[in-house]
C-alpha cells in the first residue's frame, strides 16, 4: 500500500478547535470515570450554541476502532443536522484505559456505555426532553441491541450501520480452530494469535481512504486477541438468537458486498425482531465500512438515509 506522510487528524492539518468552526459546531473532549473504576475518553459534537439541539444520538464504535480518528465525520455531520452526539472509546479502545483491543466481557463494556450515557443526560438539563437514539457501527452495531435488552425504553431508536449481530463466515475462524482457541484462551486470554484477514482491507472500498485509515495512530495492528474473540463469538451468537426479542424503532444499514459483517443477519433481524417501526437499507456492491471506506458520493446516499429516519422522528 502507498505510504504518505503522517497527519494529525484525518482531515489534515488544521487543529481540532479550528476545524470544529469551520464545520459549524462545537466539540468537547474529556475523560469519564466509569462505576468499574475505568478511565474511558469521551468526546461531544453539537450544533453551535446559538442552534438548540433537536436530538440526541449515543454512539458506539466498532472493534479496532475508536472516536478520534475517521468515527468523527458522521457526528460532525449529525451536529451541522441539529444533533447532539456523545460517544466514548470502549475499553482498550483509543484513548481509553484497557490492554489495546483486549475486551474480555463486552457485557461489562455495555454497563459502561450505560453509564456515561445516562451521565451526560441527566447533567445537562438543556437535553432532558429531547428524543434519545441509539448508533452503532460493527461491533457497535451488536452493543447497542445488548443497551436495548438492558434499558428498553430509554430510546426512542437506533441507527445500526452494519451491525456485528453475526461474525461473517467469510473471516470466522474455521472449524476446528475456534474449539482449539477456546481452549487456549482459558490460559492466555490476551494472546494476539487468532489468524483472520485484514479487516480494514476488507472493509475500506477507496484506495486513498485506505492510506488515511491506517495513519490513524491510535488504530490497533496486531492479530485479534484469543479472549476478544472469543467474547465477540458469545456476544454475537448471543444476539443472533434474540432478534425476536427487539422492539425499539430501528434502522438497518448494510452493503451486501461487507465481508466482514454479515448482512444477512441485518435482514433476518428486519424480519424477526418485533419492532412496529423498522427499516432495512441494503447497499448494492458497498463494503463494511460505509461512512467513510466509501466513494463520497455512497457515503452521502447512506447519510441521506440516516437522516431522513432521523428527521421523521423528531
Amino acid at each position: 500500500m502507498e505510504q504518505k506522510k503522517s497527519i494529525p487528524f484525518y482531515w489534515g492539518n488544521t487543529p481540532e478547535e479550528e476545524y470544529y468552526i469551520q464545520q459549524g459546531i462545537k466539540s468537547t473532549k474529556s475523560y469519564y470515570t466509569s462505576p468499574r473504576g475505568l478511565k474511558l475518553f469521551t468526546r461531544s459534537w453539537q450544533p453551535p450554541s446559538s442552534t438548540p439541539p433537536r436530538g440526541i444520538i449515543c454512539m458506539v464504535h466498532g472493534y479496532g476502532n475508536d472516536i478520534s480518528w475517521t468515527f468523527q465525520a458522521t457526528p460532525i455531520f449529525l451536529a451541522q443536522n441539529g444533533f447532539a452526539c456523545f460517544a466514548l472509546d470502549l475499553q482498550g479502545h483509543g484513548l481509553s484505559e484497557g490492554l489495546k483491543a483486549y475486551v474480555p466481557n463486552v457485557d461489562l463494556v455495555v454497563d459502561d456505555c450505560i453509564s456515561f450515557f445516562n451521565c451526560v443526560l441527566t447533567q445537562d438539563p438543556t437535553l432532558q426532553n429531547l428524543p434519545r437514539f441509539l448508533y452503532g457501527e460493527s461491533m457497535g452495531g451488536a452493543i447497542c441491541l445488548l443497551i436495548h435488552f438492558k434499558k428498553s425504553d430509554f430510546f426512542k431508536g437506533a441507527v445500526l450501520i452494519a451491525p456485528m449481530c453475526k461474525i461473517n463466515e467469510k473471516v470466522r475462524p474455521k472449524w476446528p480452530i475456534p474449539e482449539i482457541l477456546t481452549v487456549l484462551a482459558r490460559f492466555a486470554p490476551t494472546l494476539p494469535i487468532v489468524p483472520t484477514a485484514d479487516l480494514l482491507d476488507k472493509s475500506v472500498k477507496v484506495p486513498e481512504k485506505k492510506i488515511i485509515a491506517v495513519m490513524n495512530p491510535m488504530r490497533y495492528q496486531g492479530k485479534p486477541r484469543l479472549g476478544t474473540v472469543i467474547e465477540l463469538l458469545r456476544v454475537t451468537d448471543y444476539v443472533s438468537r434474540k432478534l425476536s426479542d427487539v422492539r425499539l424503532p430501528f434502522i438497518v444499514l448494510h452493503g451486501n458486498a461487507d465481508v466482514v459483517t454479515d448482512p444477512g443477519v441485518s435482514r433476518e433481524l428486519y424480519e424477526l425482531s418485533n419492532s412496529e417501526d423498522k427499516t432495512i437499507k441494503i447497499y448494492d456492491g458497498m463494503l463494511h465500512s460505509l461512512l467513510f471506506g466509501e466513494t463520497d458520493e455512497n457515503i452521502a446516499i447512506v447519510r441521506g438515509d440516516i437522516l431522513k429516519w432521523l428527521n421523521a422522528r423528531c
